[in-house]
């Protein structure tokens, strides 16, 4: 009895492992966020296995049915729509509860969306935080992105097309007009980064009919600012975190 957690392709299916096929081959039920778009995936790679819903609303509950059915010795392999399980994702009190109850737990790894967008945006990658979906409403949301106003890291975010809009808005009153990158579409046909600074992208995405989930990053703060050093000193040579 075991606990997989098997990443899936974020768009191109391409992208799946073949670790990742023979544990899906292997199991006896595959933990599904959304059934559906497990069961095309299933079916493109020739593969038929029952699916247990699971997902955000009855995280819970699936979650109990999950663990008693390893208990009695089945193997479960859970996948999200796209990515990594837990990741933004449901799978997080799965995977502990799975420890508690002293059963194996491992993971298949594979693509993912935050750290395809940060190496494409061209900004650090010597360090960074991940943030994930920030709240849907204004203040709360600034309040979310006031927490690293003042960190060196690269910041990463997930947002909704809906929502694109408001964030870099909100992002650009708490941040300033720093430097970011939008990422949409990744490894898919119409695959797009869009690199620039929080006001220019903001321009580009105003009156656009926006589709796909975005990942979203931002530049750190400058050090010389957190140096509280004038704008006219030049750089350190270690601005960027290279040792040569």
């Amino acid at each position: 009895m075991t606990l997989f957690l098997v990443a899936t392709p974020i768009g191109n299916l391409g992208d799946i492992s073949l670790r990742a096929l023979e544990t899906l081959r292997a199991v006896d039920i595959v933990a599904s966020e959304d059934t559906r778009k497990t069961g095309l995936m299933l079916k493109h790679f020739e593969i038929t296995k029952p699916q247990i819903s699971f997902h955000e609303h009855n995280e819970q509950s699936a979650g109990r049915k999950l663990l008693s059915l390893m208990q009695q010795g089945q193997s479960v392999a859970l996948v999200t729509s796209a990515g990594t399980p837990g990741v933004s994702d449901p799978g997080f009190t799965l995977v502990r509860h799975v420890i508690e109850a002293g059963i194996a737990v491992t993971m298949i790894p594979g693509a993912s969306a935050l750290i395809m967008a940060l190496v494409l945006s061209g900004l650090p990658l010597h360090s960074f935080t991940f943030r994930g979906f920030a709240p849907r409403k204004t203040v709360a949301r600034k309040h979310f992105m006031e927490i690293d106003r003042d960190s060196p890291h690269t910041l990463i975010f997930y947002e909704s097309p809906y929502r694109l809009e408001e964030f870099l808005t909100d992002a650009i009153a708490v941040y300033g007009d720093r430097r970011a990158a939008l990422a949409n579409d990744l490894t898919k046909m119409f695959e797009k980064v869009d690199r620039g600074a929080l006001t220019e992208l903001l321009d580009g995405v105003r009156g656009v009919d926006l589709k796909g989930e975005y990942t979203v990053v931002i530049a750190g703060v400058d050090s010389r600012r957190r140096k509280g050093a004038t704008e006219d000193e030049p750089p350190s040579d270690n601005e960027d975190g290279n040792d040569d």
